[in-house]
């Protein structure tokens, strides 16, 4: 597929549709496996930080964790997601829009988290969005990301057993993001592998965005 729009639309409809069979108004922070990369995260940003969730979701279980201590603002592509992310997570401010089109003023965060969220993007807008999360964050910021591992583009059936929705999904390989990281201002601090016994798993980035 190499209609950007198409694979939005397809993200989009996704999550609207299979909304409440990918995440209810609950979730295990631990079983979910955010939470060892937040207290990670924790230890680099202090308490009332500013912080971006790209692709936040219902905002269950990791933008409830981090507004617990940060400001959090949020965004998703989804209109039912922003929706019951404003209900389930009163504390946090929330915006339905494209990751690789919405704007900040530069230094607006001190932190930037992505769990699960670029790979819904098309891979082709991967290498521009790290140098405009760089730009989001005030120097020494940092960017907590979950990204692919092994290179693949495809199209999900069935996505989280509902019957008829599909779901899109992008990444390149892990040697490639170290480089778009670096290319964009980014020390990498801390790799990891999500689930931890993933193969492959996905790809954990803990990065600084140099001053």
């Amino acid at each position: 597929m190499n209609d950007s729009s198409e694979a939005k639309r397809l993200v989009r409809e996704g999550y609207q549709r299979a909304s409440y069979a990918y995440r209810g108004d609950d979730a295990d922070l631990e079983m979910s496996g955010y939470g060892h990369w937040l207290r990670r995260l924790a230890k680099r940003v202090p308490d009332g930080a500013r912080v971006l969730d790209l692709g936040c979701g219902n905002g269950i279980p990791a933008t409830r964790e981090m507004a617990r201590r940060w400001r959090v603002t949020g965004v998703d592509l989804s209109p039912v997601q922003v929706e019951r992310a404003r209900a389930l997570v009163p504390a946090a401010t929330f915006l339905c829009a494209d990751m690789a089109e919405i704007g900040f003023e530069p230094g607006s965060f001190d932190a930037v988290v992505a769990f699960y969220s670029i790979i819904n993007l098309p891979v082709e807008e991967h290498p521009a969005l790290f140098p405009r999360i760089a730009g989001w964050l005030a120097p020494g910021g940092w960017l907590l990301a979950i990204v692919g591992r092994d290179p693949w583009t495809g199209v999900e059936d069935d996505f989280r057993g509902v019957a008829g929705v599909k779901m899109f999904w992008s990444h390149a390989d892990v040697h490639r993001y170290r480089a778009w990281l670096a290319g964009s201002g980014f020390v990498i601090a801390e790799e990891g592998r999500q689930p931890e016994k993933g193969v492959p798993g996905f790809a954990v980035m803990l990065a600084q965005r140099q001053p």
